[in-house]
């Protein structure tokens, strides 16, 4: 069992640089299988969910080998093989074996997917893309085989309800060896799904229109071998940029692409936030009499879901009533109480965050309910006067990488302990 313990209250400065980006490695990791050649990966970050995704490829056949953020993975060896349980069952991102298995193999058997409790996040969407282009799908207990029945899939129109970055990479995957033309209309545009469209064409395959609304995909025989450099994470750039919003005196986070931020740039401005912002970096100074803003998550490129918690503890130190409304996920509300038990004024009412500031938090024993919770607790211990313990940090780390490490850096006084 590990928690985290920080003695909060001290301020922060220094540098600090970002990562690759958790859920474009989460998908470009399951890709590599519709390779016939090795891959690099640059940029890879330092997650547990990666340690996990290694696992279940070395254990399917797969050659990796790992030097500091670098990835290079032969799929050659990989074997068709169930997967119902184990380390499958941990990762919401596991649900890409199913794209990537159906696109090599023609048929895939693997466990539901796990990850955080966010309420529902049916993959309704994922299975109807699949059975369009020829798969069928058959339950066993706690996992789920899909089958062509030894054919090979075939391109189809397929039209995403709502949109959806894991059925629309998802849908990618299955169709960059289709037989034909797959057309995907109201695709997610997230820059997670460029990245992984990219590593796709620099091994061979046809994608148009990743990025926009509608994506066609022209299936080919084969996908050859590359290296690529994952993009910088958004949300972990966007984690930080609140963190020295809320406590620094001078913080620089470096390898950050603004273009990815800036509806939630836009908000950090409208609450009167100094920032300076260059090609690839954002400088934040020390603040003073924030407002108070509303806010209300939608899909890329509005304001992201993953950076309403992590931007919380910000708002809870400006003068005035706000609110958040999370459109995406129902359950993204479970920081609240939490932070309520930090002395934060905040609460929830009809699905709704409101909040009322500014706030001087006190340090107490807090609990991560899913990742992106975890973050805003460290922001807000951080910021805390006294200690505050942090436990299930098993969430934090599936998304941060060298979070303690980086954190230190800046003049934090944290620590990790296993007990």
């Amino acid at each position: 069992m590990k928690k985290i313990v920080i003695n909060g209250g001290r301020p922060l400065k220094g540098e600090v640089i970002i990562n690759g980006a958790k859920n474009s490695v989460v998908a470009l990791i399951p890709a590599v299988i519709l390779a016939d050649d090795t891959v690099i990966l640059d940029g890879v970050p330092n997650i547990s969910d990666v340690d996990s995704l290694i696992d279940i490829m070395e254990a399917m056949g797969a050659s990796i080998k790992r030097v500091e953020d670098s990835l290079e993975i032969d799929p050659r060896g990989i074997k068709n093989m169930p997967m119902p349980f184990g380390k499958i069952n941990s990762l919401r991102a596991s649900y890409y074996f199913y794209g990537s298995l159906l696109g090599r193999y023609g048929e895939a058997t693997v466990g539901l997917p796990g990850g955080c409790d966010l309420g529902p996040r049916p993959i309704d969407l994922h299975l109807k893309a699949f059975e369009a282009m020829g798969a069928k799908m058959t339950m066993d207990g706690n996992y789920m085989n899909l089958s062509t029945g030894g054919k090979q899939l075939v391109g189809a129109s397929i039209y995403m309800d709502t949109v959806s970055v894991g059925a629309t990479i998802n849908t990618i995957l299955a169709a960059v060896k289709a037989k034909g033309r797959t057309i995907i209309e109201n695709a997610a545009r997230e820059p997670e799904i460029i990245d992984v469209a990219t590593l796709l064409n620099n091994m061979g395959a046809h994608i148009r229109g990743a990025g926009t609304d509608i994506i066609i995909i022209e299936g080919v025989e084969r996908l050859h071998g590359t290296r690529h450099q994952v993009i910088p994470d958004r949300i972990e750039a966007g984690t930080y940029i609140a963190l020295a919003a809320a406590i620094g005196e001078g913080i620089q986070i470096n390898n950050v692409l603004y273009e990815h931020l800036e509806s939630f740039i836009a908000k950090l401005e409208e609450m009167g936030v100094r920032m300076t912002i260059s090609e690839d970096s954002v400088f934040v100074e020390k603040q003073t009499d924030l407002r108070a803003i509303s806010i209300k998550t939608s899909p890329y490129p509005g304001f992201a879901t993953d950076l309403q918690q992590p931007i919380t503890p910000l708002l809870l130190t400006a003068r005035g009533h706000g609110k958040i409304i999370d459109t995406i996920y129902e359950k993204r509300v479970n920081h609240v109480a939490e932070l309520a038990k930090m002395s934060g004024r905040i609460s929830t009412a009809s699905n709704q965050i409101v909040y009322e500031g500014p706030n001087q938090l006190h340090g107490a024993s807090v609990k991560a309910t899913d990742l992106r919770a975890g973050a805003a607790l460290v922001i807000a211990g951080l910021m805390a006067e006294g200690q505050t313990e942090i436990t299930n940090v098993e969430f934090i780390l599936r998304g941060y990488s060298n979070i303690i490490k980086k954190l230190r850096s800046l003049g934090a006084d944290i620590q990790l302990i296993e007990e």
